[in-house]
């Protein structure tokens, strides 16, 4: 079951707004959803965007995608960067370049190209 993080249309006609919402791939626009984690209003100046983001990192940790629109309207709302951020510190870090103590703090590890060229300059002097 593939899982995305999509809007869904709601409001009267030429009133729209959406709500975000997790639901599996295959499901129509408009039907049931996993979870409602945020809305965003266009209509209102300017626009409204409001996001449960402990509930979309939440789902991203499981696995969840984003569309495009919600990907989108979560940049210009800055949500997207400090999601990727903490993603960073909290699962992804060995993908940035650190490593996860046991702790759960990152610890900066070198790459191991540094580490050669570093050897060999000590060597060569």
């Amino acid at each position: 079951m593939a899982v995305r993080i999509r809007m869904t249309r709601a409001g009267s006609k030429r009133k729209p707004f959406y709500r975000f919402v997790v639901m599996d791939s295959s499901v129509q626009r408009d039907g049931g959803f996993l979870d409602w984690v945020g809305q965003y209003n266009p209509i209102a100046k300017p626009h409204d965007i409001k996001v449960d983001e402990a509930k979309v990192a939440k789902w991203l940790g499981r696995g969840a995608t984003l569309s495009d629109g919600v990907r989108s309207l979560l940049k210009k709302n800055g949500t997207l960067k400090r999601l990727e951020g903490g993603a960073e510190t909290a699962g992804g870090a060995e993908a940035a370049g650190g490593a996860v103590s046991a702790e759960g703090t990152e610890v900066q590890v070198q790459p191991d190209e540094a580490r050669i060229e570093e050897g060999t300059q000590d060597s060569a002097s």
